[in-house]
């Protein structure tokens, strides 16, 4: 089996070809998208393909462009693409236009044997008689939605919304309040084969129990008092779409028979009719709570929870990607202040953001961003932020850890706070901020390389120079050698 591996850095292009040569690949590698496109003309095909995002001969965009190709002229390869500034929105964009995967370097060669593995098995099934290939690649789109983050936890979500979109299977969102939900649903909706076709949203639990047959399946006139007219329902609506069924745990249990029924029949009867009418529209259903808690304590039917959850998405809270924290505050404050100057963060008002918790997740940072943008004169300080915020950032600076410099929007490199009138050396600066960003990443390697913007090798010498080694670390498979 034939692979490509295309990437302007000669180590990482080596590396990984080395990886993929030692599993038994034959393999070819490019410096360039011209290169590559050479190879493709002359080459019957390639199984496997590793593409840099980000190639030294042309703009940024230009592994999306070697992607198209591939995907239009060599549908069977598999293609893999690479980054070192990877995002929620590029995970999406890449699995969506076809692509069988999405790592962010630094990655590990693990990473790389699993996809190798997995390919190779793939095709030795294809190849065995009676057998089907995976699901055809969607169609090609481009970034329409507002999908921010660059946290590992929600790019992995995003490669999953990018691999369901293509399909018709009804899929289960789950997370708290103001994760995002909504957001995830039209995504998958935008990169479906229906995204001609209307999306409707509908929040069950801002319905009433005696309302909510009505309100989906429609009615007719006399139906009930006040019907006047006849009423097409939302399920007809999304005919041909999408609907969403937001706080689907919020409906009553005979409500959920009526819809299981329309669910599998596909089709509904309005509320005072006999006649059935035929609807075909896609069915994603959210939720903030524990559904299987609800199915095991009766409030939930166990069939349509079935039903409803094919693919299930679960949407991690911001408390557990605050490395998504400062990119969501800066997106926002650029969206609330279209037309004036750039809006910029001091560093205690970036300790105080990444330090608190957000309860109420992404819909509660949008607020207190907003907030701040109003009240402040093109740099937001604490001041400017609610104070359950500020108290956040308050506490985290007592305890004398804070946000990582990176995070903030002038260069601010400050490790453990010391006196004023202490004056460290240059290295010993750098010494005591890596060794404060491994705390934060609890020893992980890979994450602390993320967060300085510098590649593992790198990073073990600045290790190995300033004694870090002997510092207690969780086994989480660091020794491991990286991509």
């Amino acid at each position: 089996m034939k692979a490509l591996v295309i990437d302007d850095n000669e180590l990482v292009r080596s590396n990984v070809a080395e990886v993929l040569r030692g599993e038994g690949w034959e393999v070819c590698e490019a410096e360039s998208a011209a290169r590559a496109f050479e190879l493709l003309g002359d080459e019957d095909g390639w199984e496997l393909v590793f593409c840099d995002v980000k190639l030294s001969d042309s703009h940024e965009a230009e592994g999306y462009a070697v992607l198209r190709r591939f995907v239009e002229e060599q549908p069977e390869a598999q293609i893999v693409l690479m980054t070192g500034h990877g995002s929620a929105a590029g995970a999406l964009d890449a699995v969506s236009s076809g692509a069988y995967d999405y790592l962010m370097k630094p990655f590990e060669v693990d990473d790389v044997l699993r996809i190798a593995q997995d390919v190779r098995r793939a095709f030795e099934k294809r190849e065995r008689p009676g057998t089907t290939g995976e699901l055809p690649p969607a169609p090609v789109y481009t970034s329409d939605i507002n999908l921010v983050g660059t946290s590992a936890a929600f790019i992995e979500v995003m490669k999953m919304v990018g691999r369901v979109a293509a399909t018709t299977l009804p899929v289960l969102i789950t997370g708290e309040s103001g994760t995002g939900k909504e957001v995830v649903a039209r995504a998958i909706h935008c990169r479906s084969a229906r995204a001609e076709g209307p999306f409707v949203a509908v929040n069950c639990g801002a319905v009433p129990s005696e309302l909510i047959e009505s309100e989906l399946f429609g009615h007719v006139r006399g139906s009930f008092t006040g019907a006047e007219r006849d009423r097409r329902g939302l399920l007809q609506e999304a005919d041909g779409g999408t609907i969403l069924l937001d706080e689907i745990t919020e409906t009553t249990p005979a409500f959920q028979v009526k819809l299981l029924r329309a669910l599998q029949e596909g089709e509904i009867r309005r509320v005072g009719s006999n006649q059935t009418v035929r609807v075909e529209a896609r069915v994603i259903a959210a939720t903030n709570r524990d559904v299987e808690r609800e199915v095991r304590e009766g409030r939930f039917r166990q069939d349509l929870f079935y039903r409803l959850n094919a693919v299930t998405l679960h949407l991690p809270p911001l408390r557990e990607r605050r490395e998504d924290v400062m990119p969501l505050a800066r997106h926002f404050a650029a969206r609330a202040c279209p037309s004036g100057g750039p809006i910029s963060f001091s560093r205690d008002a970036v300790r105080a953001l990444v330090s608190y918790d957000w309860p109420g997740n992404i819909r509660e940072l949008e607020n207190a961003v907003i907030r701040a943008v109003a009240l402040c004169d093109s740099v937001v300080r604490p001041e400017d932020l609610p104070e359950r915020v500020r108290s956040a950032g308050e506490q985290e600076a007592a305890t004398g850890r804070g946000a990582s410099p990176d995070t903030a929007d002038a260069p601010q490199p400050e490790a453990v706070p010391a006196p004023e009138d202490e004056l460290i050396s240059l290295s010993e600066l750098e010494g005591r901020h890596i060794a404060r960003v491994l705390r934060h990443t609890g020893g992980n390697k890979q994450a602390a390389a993320r967060l300085l913007g510098i590649d593992r090798t790198t990073l073990q010498r600045m290790i190995k120079r300033h004694g870090l080694d002997a510092a207690p670390a969780p086994d989480n498979g660091e020794g491991r050698p990286h991509a």
